[in-house]
């Protein structure tokens, strides 16, 4: 008989002991969640190599439009207006290759040298850290490496 008297008593949670577990299911899932899903190092690096690619587009054609690549002295500016300085090319493109020069996914500008150490010109990004080398997320991005 008292067993059933209980039985009655308890038929459900309150609403507090609802609120309680919900708090904590979320507490769990914005902790778990991200962790999980957190693979916004590899996206930024993704988005890093894809604009090199790009910059390497247009510094291609301005090399056809105007017979060589922009000077290190000139750098990844020249894809945006006329160069001023050094080899003023005599066929650029009127509104130029690019709009404007793209930050890497971390904030930082583009490394460029032309002639480059490892071909006709050499374009990087230094990575998370922003300095040259590094391992992991903070390894270096460069356009004669790109995977």
């Amino acid at each position: 008989m008292r067993l059933k008297r209980l039985l009655k008593c308890n038929r459900g949670f309150t609403l507090i002991e609802i609120m309680v577990v919900l708090i904590i299911i979320g507490l769990l899932a914005g902790i778990v969640v991200p962790k999980l899903m957190g693979r916004t190092e590899e996206a930024k690096r993704t988005k890093t190599v894809v604009q090199i690619r790009n910059l390497q587009s247009a510094i291609d054609l301005y090399r056809l439009d105007n017979g060589s690549y922009p000077s290190t002295e000139q750098g990844l500016q020249a894809l945006v207006e006329k160069p001023t300085i050094g080899e003023i090319p005599r066929n650029w493109k009127d509104g130029g290759y690019i709009d404007k020069i793209p930050k890497d996914a971390w904030g930082n500008s583009y490394g460029y040298i032309s002639p480059g150490l490892h071909g006709d010109y050499d374009l990087y990004s230094y990575g998370a850290d922003g300095d040259e080398g590094g391992d992991g997320k903070n390894a270096d991005i460069q356009s004669w490496n790109l995977e």
